[in-house]
């Protein structure tokens, strides 16, 4: 007897097919979603950040962070821990990172800035570098510590200057950070108030790796090089090696 042979007909492999379509679609589009909601957690959080140390100074005329904590705990009307005064670094109208001192005022500000009812969060504020377990400062929507400090560890088409700034912190990929850019300032990790970090920074060098990149790979990873020309090409975020781990400067 003969044997009739079945199999998919093509009409059956069309719909398939567009399920397959329709699901990759969802699933890229849902990641979409995902990454741009994560930019505008992250523009938030940076412009929410600025508002508070402005709010602060405006209240206070004191800068967070750099007052000491017995002068902050009388103006405040609750115990502040952090500073202890240090003549050498408080009091004197701005945040400071010298060598050995990197994390005192940053981490100071946090618990000042709470404590006044400027931010959300319990900071107890040490001279410990902050990481995603200890607590001494928030952590960006990667999850990895953000630091407010005073150093020229950012990227620059010319020398860069010591500004005060936040540090996005590190796990950022290297395409959200270009969305980022594109927000909230020029698109470009050289100019502009939204800088890409310093390939090897001199202050914020912890065990961290500020620089924001793993060690084991590329630095450039999340920045394409600027090109001579011509025509002049200018820097810009490295879409394509789409590095999962950049990081960046908001200058206020």
């Amino acid at each position: 007897m003969n044997r009739k042979q079945s199999g998919f007909t093509l009409v059956e492999i069309a719909i398939v097919l567009v399920i397959i379509g329709l699901l990759l679609g969802g699933i890229l589009k849902g990641q979409e979603l995902i990454n741009s909601a994560r930019v505008r957690n992250l523009a938030d959080t940076a412009s929410g950040v600025q508002a508070a140390y402005f709010g602060f100074l405006d209240r206070y005329r004191r800068v967070p962070g750099d007052w000491d904590a017995a002068s902050a705990t009388t103006a405040i009307g609750t115990t502040v821990n952090f500073p202890v005064l240090d003549a050498t670094i408080n009091n004197n109208g701005r945040i400071d990172n010298p060598a050995g001192k990197e994390w005192v005022e940053p981490n100071a500000m946090w618990e000042q800035l709470a404590k006044a009812g400027f931010i959300q969060g319990s900071y107890t504020g040490t001279a410990t570098e902050p990481n995603q377990q200890n607590g001494l400062a928030p952590l960006n929507a990667f999850n990895a510590p953000m630091v407010v400090g005073r150093t020229a560890d950012y990227q620059s088409t010319t020398t860069a200057a010591v500004r005060l700034h936040l540090v996005t912190g590190r796990f950022i990929p290297a395409k959200v950070m270009r969305e980022l850019d594109v927000k909230i300032d020029d698109a470009l990790p050289q100019t502009g108030s939204l800088r890409a970090v310093a390939n090897a920074p001199t202050v914020f060098a912890g065990v961290n790796n500020w620089g924001g990149h793993d060690a084991t790979a590329a630095p450039a990873g999340c920045v394409t090089p600027a090109a001579a020309g011509p025509p002049v090409v200018p820097a810009s975020w490295n879409v394509t090696a789409d590095s999962q781990d950049c990081n960046a400067v908001i200058l206020f």
